[in-house]
């Protein structure tokens, strides 16, 4: 029955997450504009509140006061581990961006001179679609990882976590569908392969509850590097991005949703401990 649950609520991370992001695309450009920046702060919250009032304390508690020394260090390999694959995605993007695609098609100089700009500009967007589905898969996978490490931790955690990652992924998938259509896919089949990707999710949560079910004293930590992974994504992911509009008013937005992140999950945790 708990891994029916792990499975359903994976899902809702990964694959719904999907589908409320298309409401998105349903309202006039301008306006969506406006809204996402606040999903962004919302989910700031969420992450950080899920990491600081939820996993890391379960990790903690698991591990006892004599495994303390043990959860720290694996909150700094997660934090390691996050920050290594950030950069290996980005090393990536910058690799399929700086090849000269008509060295590789063209045998002819000049022909390629004449058609390199056009046609590396179209390989690069081409590129930058293949990118978004890799990396969505990739990221889905992990976050099914941690949905599966939380619930089994208790049916509470994995309510929480799972809320965390849906409210993180809906602007996240936003961003990743409108490079998909601006690399040249249809509208539907942007929203098709966005959903598809979310089927790693469930990919992940299977092979982390039976991996971590066997292995059940490897619960905390996996729990801490759970924690690690939401931290790194809210501090080196999405804050800088809040940092760009420094105005009073967007600030002082920016701050109350961002606490308004955190108390939902706290509320969500009372609730479920209940």
């Amino acid at each position: 029955m708990l891994l029916l649950w792990i499975i359903l609520f994976a899902a809702f991370g990964g694959i719904a997450s999907a589908v409320f992001a298309v409401a998105f695309l349903l309202v006039s450009e301008e306006r969506s504009a406006r809204i996402l920046p606040h999903c962004v702060s919302f989910a700031t919250g969420a992450l950080l509140g899920a990491a600081l009032l939820a996993l890391l304390p379960d990790a903690i508690e698991g591990a006892g006061t004599a495994g303390a020394h043990d959860i720290g260090l694996a909150l700094v390999l997660g934090l390691g581990i996050f920050f290594v694959i950030e950069k290996l995605v980005l090393w990536w993007h910058a690799h399929s961006q700086d090849e000269d695609p008509g060295e590789h098609h063209d045998g002819h100089h000049g022909d390629r001179h004449h058609h390199t700009p056009h046609r590396h500009e179209h390989l690069r967007e081409q590129a930058s679609g293949v990118l978004v589905l890799v990396g969505d898969s990739l990221h889905n996978a992990l976050d099914g990882v941690l949905i599966a490490a939380a619930f089994l931790g208790s049916f509470s955690l994995g309510l929480v976590t799972t809320l965390a990652v849906a409210a993180h992924e809906i602007p996240h998938r936003v961003g990743d569908f409108a490079i998909l259509v601006h690399a040249g896919l249809s509208r539907t089949r942007a929203l098709l392969l966005n959903l598809a990707t979310g089927i790693a999710s469930v990919i992940g949560a299977i092979a982390a509850y039976y991996g971590l079910r066997h292995a059940l004293g490897l619960l905390p930590y996996a729990l801490a590097f759970a924690a690690a992974g939401f931290l790194y994504i809210a501090v080196a992911g999405l804050i800088p991005g809040l940092h760009r509009r420094a105005d009073p008013r967007t600030s002082a937005m920016q701050v109350i949703l961002i606490a308004l992140g955190v108390g939902v999950i706290a509320w969500a945790g009372r609730l479920a401990h209940r």
